[in-house]
């Protein structure tokens, strides 16, 4: 607010003497008029110093206030952040543990991995040889088995002959199996025949008898004794005989 200065008009001193009531105007209402402005300018002066002071100082609580605050969340961060590296810092060494562990898997599963393909090169190796030897054995058994059924060519019509003057018929019934087949054995029926399967896979058995010949078990038992197969078909021709030829 702009204030009024004062002004006093100058005094002429021999004309105020000269006079004969001398009077000096001082203007007191103007100067009370000024004094007053000037105190209230002083007044409004000191409370705009107090309004500027307190909101200052407001402010800076408020700042102080928000700076604690930030500090404070700051702080809790950082904590956050330490407890979270701790438990980083833990996690990587379990994970290096874990790695650790697995590579030592890795390491071993490495190991097994090369142990079974030289085992399985050296199985592949034994395969090879024996499918060469298995080959060579298939070789040689044919070979065997034309030589075989050459001879046979040769030696049918001899056989035939003589199965025919014994009376017994000795064919193969496939894997472990013979079949015996006797003939001229009733003198009242020459064309009856009797026959029994005999399997030879482990010891001798009979399969079928036709007809059952109750000396049987005791010719198989001497039979797997001493492994006399030719003893065997003509003991077995002879039980037959006697069986369709019973003594009167």
């Amino acid at each position: 607010m702009a204030t009024s200065v004062l002004r006093l008009p100058q005094i002429d001193l021999s004309s105020l003497l000269a006079s004969d009531a001398p009077q000096i105007d001082l203007r007191l209402a103007s100067y009370e008029a000024s004094t007053h402005n000037f105190l209230k300018a002083v007044s409004s002066y000191k409370n705009r110093a107090l309004t500027t002071l307190s909101e200052r100082r407001a402010s800076h609580a408020a700042e102080k206030k928000r700076i604690l605050e930030k500090t404070q969340a700051a702080e809790a961060e950082i904590n956050q952040c330490k407890l979270r590296e701790i438990d980083l810092v833990a996690t990587l060494e379990r994970e290096k543990e874990e790695r650790k562990d697995a590579e030592l898997e890795v390491a071993a599963l490495k190991r097994q991995l090369a142990s079974l393909r030289e085992k399985s090169q050296t199985i592949e190796a034994e395969i090879e040889q024996y499918r060469a030897t298995t080959a060579n054995l298939r070789r040689e058994r044919t070979t065997e088995r034309n030589t075989l059924n050459t001879h046979a060519a040769h030696i049918s019509p001899e056989v035939e002959a003589i199965e025919r003057a014994l009376g017994c018929v000795i064919e193969g019934l496939g894997a472990d199996q013979v079949l015996l087949r006797f003939a001229h054995l009733d003198s009242a029926n020459p064309n009856r025949e009797c026959s029994l399967v005999l399997n030879v896979a482990q010891g001798y058995k009979v399969a079928t008898a036709s007809p059952l010949l109750p000396t049987l078990p005791l010719l198989l038992k001497t039979l797997n004794e001493t492994k006399g197969l030719y003893a065997f078909v003509r003991d077995a021709r002879m039980a037959y005989q006697a069986l369709l030829n019973p003594p009167i």
